[in-house]
């Protein structure tokens, strides 16, 4: 069980020392015991008012979180369990709107227990005018983070929460649609965590307590960041000649000591934090995603691992792909993958779907997009990921439009035939230059 923190010390734990200004709030006449008359509705919102302070669930505002002005939503469980009801609905709406009209970032912190029952269906509502006021923020080009506290359940959980572009949990958190009073009784009460929703491609990262001030603070600065023009690409981490032959290339880029993606990403970036799953239930660990500074200055960026991409990490580099996009950053792709995943899992969760969604987002990107080929380039499954025009290669690296023993295989040769079969097919750093599908070869910083 996380600490259940009020509203007003979540906000001190992330907020820059007296820098919280609270919102006007909206004004809203109400009839007695609300629009349902239910008895004893106005006696219970005495009550949690004088227990918490405030006259709502959530407290609104803006604060300097590590030095940059943000609009702030916190929510207040001990009012009624945080939930949302018109009023709240009203302040939700209010800070929105105020992060379009100063050009601010939306920071949730948020612990709830859904809608209000004791304003019926005037509470479901609110979770619409919720998601239109997300939807204006997106299409203004404004980062959303939610960092989901105990608990985080029912329309707060999947407006708010499941809706921001960045989701942060803390350790221990309820996090889930269905509250611990309405689940089924033989549920796993483990299912409905931070950790499990982390595990299932639905939060981007499990963060300590002790740790969220900066990694809000990090998130804001990447997200605040945007700068016109490409990246260019990065430097080759190893020191080696163009291969002579088109085997040579195979087995350079195959060879186990090869650098991959992680030591590319290490050594690019000044700073870097992940992105993680595809919000349809699924992770890959062989696709890194994130946003980094580099020369302080925000990329996006989706990188293979060098093993078969699967679905969900598709769809995890075409999320990235369009949150860059709308937030004005350039993209990183890095290529590395024999080739997309083709087993049976991988069909019944939509590999050719997910890489077709890969390819929609690069293709309508109008931010600029690099891509560096860093070792195995395997047919569309490791196409779906390169730049058109901007895809450079590392000396270690190929791009072929099939693996060389499978090409052999197709053409009925003996599997003897591979390394001719792979010249043939020029897929070598220097064949893939001279055939326009790549810019360049980069090399080793001096």
């Amino acid at each position: 069980m996380t600490t259940r923190l009020s509203a007003r010390a979540a906000i001190d734990s992330v907020a820059d020392p007296g820098s919280f200004a609270e919102l006007p709030v909206p004004e809203r006449e109400s009839r007695p015991d609300g629009p349902l008359g239910w008895d004893g509705y106005d006696d219970s919102r005495a009550r949690a008012a004088a227990r918490t302070g405030e006259r709502e669930s959530v407290v609104t505002g803006t604060a300097r979180v590590d030095g940059r002005e943000t609009a702030l939503i916190s929510f207040e469980f001990g009012f009624l369990g945080g939930s949302l009801g018109e009023r709240t609905g009203d302040r939700l709406e209010a800070a929105y709107a105020h992060a379009r009209a100063h050009r601010l970032p939306l920071l949730s912190l948020i612990a709830t227990g859904g809608s209000r029952m004791q304003e019926g269906m005037l509470a479901l509502t609110q979770l619409q005018r919720v998601a239109r006021q997300s939807v204006l923020n997106r299409a203004a080009g404004l980062p959303q983070i939610a960092v989901l506290r105990d608990p985080t359940t029912g329309g707060g959980w999947a407006t708010l929460g499941a809706g921001a572009d960045v989701v942060l949990a803390l350790p221990g958190a309820q996090v889930g649609f269905a509250g611990s009073r309405v689940r089924p009784a033989d549920a796993d009460p483990a299912a409905y965590t931070a950790e499990a929703q982390y595990a299932a491609g639905h939060v981007d990262a499990v963060v300590p307590a002790g740790e969220l001030a900066r990694t809000v603070g990090d998130w804001l600065r990447l997200l605040g960041s945007p700068h016109p023009g490409p990246v260019d690409p990065p430097a080759a981490l190893a020191d080696v000649p163009p291969p002579a032959t088109g085997w040579e290339a195979v087995r350079q880029a195959r060879h186990p000591r090869r650098p991959h993606a992680l030591a590319y990403l290490d050594a690019h970036f000044d700073l870097r934090l992940p992105l993680s799953g595809d919000r349809a239930g699924g992770t890959d660990p062989g696709m890194l995603c994130g946003f980094g500074l580099r020369a302080g200055r925000a990329v996006a960026y989706a990188a293979q691992c060098g093993t078969a991409t699967r679905p969900a990490g598709y769809r995890t580099a075409a999320r990235v792909i369009r949150l860059a996009d709308r937030l004005g950053v350039p993209v990183l792709t890095l290529i590395d993958t024999p080739g997309a995943a083709n087993d049976a899992a991988a069909e019944h969760a939509g590999a050719g779907a997910a890489i077709a969604d890969a390819f929609a987002a690069l293709a309508a990107a109008t931010v600029p997009v690099t891509t560096l080929l860093i070792g195995e380039g395997g047919s569309g499954g490791a196409l779906a990921l390169a730049a058109p025009g901007n895809t450079w290669v590392t000396p270690d690296s190929y791009f072929s439009v099939i693996a060389p023993e499978l090409a052999a295989a197709i053409l009925k040769r003996p599997a003897e035939q591979a390394p001719a079969t792979a010249d043939q097919l020029r897929l070598r750093p220097q064949d893939l230059v001279d055939l326009g599908v790549a810019r360049g070869i980069v090399t080793p910083k001096p």
